[in-house]
């Protein structure tokens, strides 16, 4: 990591986030567009809403820092939608330039965030969790949609993903 961190809890989800914003671009290298929204006639969730959904999840974390930018998933996946069975999907490349657009942008934030702004309150339906509680949730459920993908691209065909 270039940068510590400004509050010491947040060194290693800053390695993680670093990783992870990594990883997707190789989980996704080489995935054709049309591989991209199958299901294989099951009902789990494919690869364009996986990666969508973690878009989305960054440009959320990001709101809650102060940078509010439009992403190609401000329809889809607001108020956190699940998988929509009929819908088309944005293409590959545009979650990805999202991706890049929001990625620095909300590391930073990540970098620059003091314990007292890691303790501010965020309410959700039926709870109240903290804002370092929701990036912590956010970083796990990252390297969770990575592996999904992962697992998708060998279910589909593809070579396993490279992490070099």
């Amino acid at each position: 990591m270039k940068l510590k961190p400004t509050s010491g809890r947040m060194y290693g989800l800053v390695v993680l986030y670093e990783m992870q914003t990594d990883f997707l671009l190789k989980a996704l290298d080489g995935i054709d567009q049309k591989d991209a929204q199958k299901r294989l006639d099951t009902k789990a969730n494919h690869i364009a809403w996986i990666t969508g959904s973690m878009v989305q999840g960054r440009y959320f974390l990001a709101k809650l820092f102060g940078i509010d930018l439009p992403s190609v998933t401000d329809e889809l996946f607001a108020h956190n939608k699940g998988i929509i069975d009929d819908a088309i999907y944005p293409p590959l490349a545009a979650f990805i330039k999202d991706w890049e657009e929001i990625s620095p942008k909300l590391q930073e934030a990540l970098i620059r965030a003091t314990d007292e702004k890691l303790e501010e309150k965020l309410s959700m339906p039926g709870m109240e969790i903290t804002l370092f509680e929701m990036i912590s949730f956010n970083t796990y459920r990252d390297a969770n949609c990575i592996g999904q993908i992962a697992l998708w691209r060998r279910l589909l065909g593809y070579p396993g993903m490279n992490y070099r």
